[in-house]
């Protein structure tokens, strides 16, 4: 018999291809293990019809094979004959493409796979809201998650343009379509404009200007110079 424990969440297939093992062991199975170092040529054909000398069935469990492409392929060859086989073949992998599921789907009895939780991507606009309330201190713990998520000190400072950019043709116009805005985003940059004194829109773009052209010449660090620009506010 063959079982396939799979998938990108490496800990859950172990743990419960542990727990199936386990549980084979206790109903009186011997249970052998096979990984690249003890992997020799042939071995999977000499152990599909062997029999204990006490009669006892055994369990062999075959840990990610797609490490090393002999034995992968080895396992591929032997598939049908695990299926078949009245011993046990548990086959623990990691993330599989389709044909490589296919393989398997023809002859393994039970097929569980396990994936991590799609990561949310980090939503940058959520610092553009900031910014416009002149929250200085949960723009900086945003930067740090933002960061964190991978999002690139370009990627950030193009958000928070964005953000200055409308307000700042928000306060010279008088409409959405004259200042070329959607009337959401308008009406929204037209309301926090109050907030900022005289001038201040203009110097703070003027900074976080500096910040993105110093940083690509290298005279200054990028993401050192855009906390010490976040501070300014």
């Amino acid at each position: 018999m063959l079982h396939l424990f799979y998938g990108n969440d490496s800990i859950t297939v172990r743990h419960k291809a542990h727990d199936f093992v386990k549980l084979r062991e206790k109903e009186g199975m011997v249970v052998e293990r096979i990984e690249a170092e003890n992997y020799a040529e042939g071995i999977f054909a000499d152990i599909v019809g062997a029999t204990s000398l006490f009669g006892e069935k055994t369990l062999y469990v075959i840990d990610t094979p797609s490490t090393k492409i002999e034995i992968y392929d080895a396992v591929i060859e032997q598939l049908e004959a695990f299926a078949s086989s009245d011993n046990t073949f548990v086959v623990i992998e990691e993330a599989l493409f389709a044909p490589q599921k296919k393989k398997f789907q023809k002859h393994a009895e039970t097929i569980e796979e396990y994936k991590k939780p799609a990561a949310e991507r980090f939503n940058p606009f959520g610092m553009a809201d900031s910014l416009s309330r002149k929250d200085k201190r949960t723009l900086w713990l945003q930067l740090q998650d933002a960061k964190a998520a991978g999002l690139s000190a370009e990627e950030i400072i193009g958000t928070l343009w964005w953000q200055l950019k409308s307000m700042r043709l928000a306060k010279i116009t008088t409409s959405a379509s004259e200042a070329g805005m959607k009337d959401f985003p308008y009406n929204k940059a037209k309301r926090v404009l109050g907030s900022f004194k005289e001038g201040e829109l203009e110097k703070l773009s003027t900074g976080l200007l500096a910040v993105y052209h110093d940083g690509h010449l290298g005279a200054k660090d990028i993401d050192i110079a855009l906390e010490r620009w976040m501070l300014t506010l």
